[in-house]
């Protein structure tokens, strides 16, 4: 788990964006809509409360049952130690049924985070007993930090961000607004708000960031929610697909289209729907704003779809 040290510059803004909405998407496929929708209810604070009247290791204990018991882990046992040492913690994945845990001596006198820290190690766990992962350390860290939030445990990750104008300290991989938009984005499938759980006002300022990225999602055409910008661009984008239909044999998509000027050779990464040319006539793509499974529909103007993954009735505007 990446250390995030005080003193640490942290990085802010959306850089791991497509990988947080690839981390979303094979957590639906993994687990279908139905295990997803078990987690319903995230870790409630009391449960990873620890003060400094707490033994610690007894406390740390406590903790991580509770974060072993909300991540529906019923047979795995965690032994949390301490030690000296580069990152913020560690976990050795095994068979189980028992996994060590090591914590940063620093959580010692920072006992307020160790749930934070344990909430991310234990979802290694559970990812590697689901045989989910991503390649690469980086992004099978991502990973790790997504389904943590997306499960209603991440929001401690999140919490642990604090920043002022001597010292700033930030656990996990995401940056505090990438945590937000995964916890904005949980908020919305369960109907849920988080923000009266963060003690940390740097931690709500990036809540708050990131829930705006999240309500951005549902507004891309061609969902009828989208705005009139989105709407008029998007019916450019249509109208040149219909007098181009497929000018580039190699991906059935019209070049440069989805934003880009024609002739560009690429497509405008900010803008997320595609079209493309077949036997049945123009077809247009997008991601799920839930999951971001791509959804595939014809062109033919307003109807109501439902995305194959995560059952999200979507009405659009083709």
């Amino acid at each position: 788990m990446s250390n995030g040290s005080p003193g640490a510059p942290v990085v802010h803004g959306f850089p791991h964006l497509d990988t947080v909405r690839s981390a979303i998407t094979a957590l639906y496929r993994r687990l279908s809509p139905d295990g997803v929708h078990s987690y319903g209810t995230s870790l409630v604070p009391a449960d990873a409360a620890f003060s400094d009247a707490d033994d610690l290791h007894l406390g740390a204990q406590r903790v991580a049952r509770a974060l072993v018991q909300h991540l529906r882990l019923p047979d795995a046992r965690m032994i949390v130690g301490f030690r000296t040492m580069e990152h913020a913690a560690s976990v050795e994945l095994t068979a189980g049924p028992e996994y060590f845990i090591e914590l940063n001596d620093r959580f010692r006198t920072h006992r307020r985070d160790i749930g934070a820290a344990l909430a991310h190690e234990i979802t290694h766990v559970l990812l590697h007993r689901l045989g989910l992962e991503f390649p690469g350390t980086r992004d099978n860290e991502i990973l790790t930090d997504t389904v943590t939030a997306y499960l209603g445990a991440g929001w401690l990750l999140l919490d642990a961000f604090r920043e002022d104008a001597t010292s700033r300290q930030k656990l996990g991989y995401l940056t505090p607004e990438e945590f937000g938009y995964v916890l904005a984005k949980r908020a919305l499938a369960f109907d849920e708000d988080p923000s009266p759980w963060f003690t940390s006002p740097q931690a709500y300022k990036a809540y708050t960031k990131g829930r705006a990225q999240a309500l951005h999602d549902l507004r891309r055409p061609p969902l009828t929610a989208a705005g009139w910008a989105g709407r008029r661009r998007y019916a450019k984008d249509r109208r040149y697909a219909q007098d181009h239909p497929g000018t580039d044999p190699g991906t059935g998509a019209a070049p440069g289209r989805s934003g880009a000027d024609p002739g560009s050779g690429g497509a405008d990464p900010a803008v997320p729907y595609a079209f493309e040319s077949g036997g049945e006539g123009l077809r247009v793509s997008f991601p799920c704003p839930t999951c971001h499974q791509r959804i595939r529909l014809p062109v033919r103007g307003r109807t109501v779809a439902r995305c194959g993954l995560c059952r999200t009735r979507l009405e659009c505007d083709t």
